[in-house]
């Protein structure tokens, strides 16, 4: 069984930066391949950005690509999402989940979801 704890979201103004941590547990970290996604309100869950096995290959949507950067820490069994250059239209949830084998795009492929840490971005 793998634990997935988000935190760091909160209210932040655009343009301005927050960065998202993704613990997980019960597992070798080095083992999983992480992502983040998002839902916003009456919309459906969105790929965000991925990293395969702790710190290999990276992905990432393009509404987000060169703003956001997904890192992991396999040390601290922990992933991180930097998001900089923040928009209004970025206020959402924001979910980590884990699987093993390589990182994906599609949420259906990962089976260990975190509870979700709000992030609004105020005009």
């Amino acid at each position: 069984q793998v634990q997935v704890v988000e935190s760091g979201g909160g209210l932040v103004q655009a343009g301005g930066s927050v960065r998202l941590s993704c613990a997980t547990s019960g597992r070798t970290f080095s083992s999983l391949s992480m992502g983040w996604f998002r839902q916003a309100p009456g919309k459906e869950r969105e790929f965000v950005a991925a990293i395969s096995w702790g710190a290999g290959p990276t992905y990432y949507a393009d509404s987000v690509k060169g703003r956001f950067t997904i890192s992991g820490d396999n040390a601290r069994n922990t992933v991180y999402l930097q998001m900089n250059s923040l928009k209004p239209a970025d206020t959402a949830v924001y979910y980590c989940a884990a699987r093993y084998g390589m990182a994906s795009t599609k949420k259906n492929d990962y089976r260990y979801w975190g509870q979700g840490t709000q992030v609004t971005v105020s005009s």
